[in-house]
């Protein structure tokens, strides 16, 4: 089993990049296996790591299709609506409160009306 090697942070050899760098080229890994990766040391706690993948072998972003915007519309709404009015809240249901701000603190929302 080899190893891959690891370089500090912001001393990647030219060639070589994360997803979120590949990603603002227009690019994807494409299925390439990772070659290295990279460490940031952060202060008492474990380094970030991220994968490297080589840019020549990256391909080129899919096209959005009108079914998939389709789809990624109708998730994002289902995650605005409310489960408990069935409002469009306009923002994202926070997940640990489960429903929309104003059916999560009702008495709060009466007394300011």
């Amino acid at each position: 089993m080899s190893t891959l090697p690891v370089y500090a942070w912001r001393l990647a050899p030219d060639g070589l990049a994360t997803v979120r760098q590949l990603r603002a080229a227009g690019l994807r890994p494409g299925g390439q296996p990772v070659v290295a990766q990279v460490e940031r040391p952060r202060y008492r706690r474990p380094p970030l790591v991220a994968f490297l993948y080589r840019i020549d072998r990256a391909r080129p972003v899919r096209p959005m299709t009108a079914a998939k915007r389709a789809a990624l519309a109708k998730a994002n709404a289902a995650r605005r609506t409310c489960p408990e009015c069935r409002r469009d809240a306009g923002y994202v249901i926070p997940l640990r409160l489960g429903m929309c701000v104003p059916c999560a603190y009702p008495d709060d929302y009466q007394a300011a009306a």
